[in-house]
Parts: structure tokens; sequence; C-alpha cells
């Protein structure tokens, strides 16, 4: 094997006998460029609605949900797909969440939630992670379309008014705290509430 290492590298230090360095040069560069727009286009294809519901899975449960509530239809015509609240839009951490996604991938191959059934059960482990990344990330994806300092507070409900002044305002929640059913169905949160009050009771002892 350290053989074989060493002819390659041999190899690819020796200086071209046919082309000149000029030449090489600007090849690097256009294979770069090629390279370069080829990853990206494959990054933006796999960013698009039609890529996200490709898999029954995700059409039939989580894209049948959104068809139902305001971020998918409504009055202005804004539509907010799959990658506009589960991508970051900045490329590093776009790269980083797309690195987390193969896992998807994984669970697409072994039938992970391929059923209803199998889904519904993995459903509040799939929402936890969701809104942990929410919650890490002060909601991103949500501010980047909602912009707190361009609220108009008197087209809100009183109570709206009040909990974005008071905790948006001031940095103490973050919108998923309080938007957590905003466009799929909340999971069974029943055994989450038990898991909750099992820890704060360890934490009190």
């Amino acid at each position: 094997m350290r053989d074989l290492i060493k002819r390659y590298w041999r190899t690819i230090n020796r200086p071209s006998a046919y082309f000149s360095l000029g030449f090489l040069t600007l090849g690097g560069f256009i294979a770069g460029v090629v390279f370069w727009g080829a990853f990206n286009t494959a990054m933006e294809l796999t960013n698009t609605e039609a890529f996200c519901i490709s898999c029954h899975e995700m059409r039939d449960n989580t894209y049948a949900e959104l068809k139902s509530t305001i971020h998918f239809s409504n009055r202005s015509g804004v539509h907010a797909k799959c990658s506009d609240c589960h991508v970051p839009h900045n490329w590093t951490d776009k790269i980083a969440r797309k690195m987390q996604a193969s896992k998807e991938v994984w669970a697409k191959v072994f039938g992970v939630v391929n059923t209803r059934e199998k889904f519904e059960a993995k459903r509040l482990d799939l929402a936890e992670h969701e809104w942990a990344r929410f919650k890490a990330n002060d909601s991103l994806e949500c501010r980047n379309c909602h912009s707190f300092d361009y609220m108009d507070f008197s087209r809100q409900s009183p109570r709206a008014q009040e909990a974005h002044q008071r905790y948006l305002g001031t940095g103490e929640k973050t919108c998923i705290d309080c938007h957590k059913g905003i466009a799929h169905q909340l999971p069974d949160m029943k055994q989450a509430q038990m898991d909750e009050l099992a820890r704060q009771a360890k934490v009190q002892k």
C-alpha cells in the first residue's frame, strides 16, 4: 500500500511533459468553476419543493398538513416551501444542515417512517429535534421572513401584541416557543409533558 501511495505521489509531482503550466492552471480554474457550479446547482435542487415531497413520507404527512395552513396559501400570495423553514439561508449553516439531513436518507432507505403509523410513532421525536434547532438559532428561518422591527402591532390581536413586545422585543423567548403548531400538526404532547415533569422532579431532589 505504501509503495502504491509513493508511486501516485511521484506521478502527480512530476512536471508535465506535454502541457504548459499556464494551460494546466487555466484547465484547473475551469474545472473548479464547473465543479462549483454543478455543486451549487445540486444543492439548490435539493431545496425545491418538488424534491422535498418526492417521497411519500413527506408528501402524505407533513406536506399534506402544510397545505391547510396560512404558510401555504394566503391573501398576499406568499408561499413558504419546505426549505424556507427547514434549511438555513446562509451557506455554512446550509452545508451543516445538509450533512444532518443525510440521516433522512438513511430513514428513507430503511423504512423508518414509511407508514402513517410509523410516522406518528416518531412524530414527537422528529418535532423535538426541529424545535431544539429553531431554539438554538433563535428561530432564524422564521426571522428570514418575519421581522420584529417591521411588525405592525396595530393589526395584531391584543394578546399577540403583548406577547411579541414582551418576549421578542426583549429576547426572552423566540418564535418557536409559542408557534410550534404553526405549519404541522402537533404530536401527542402527553409523553413530553410527563418527561418534563420527571426531569423537573429530578432537579428538585
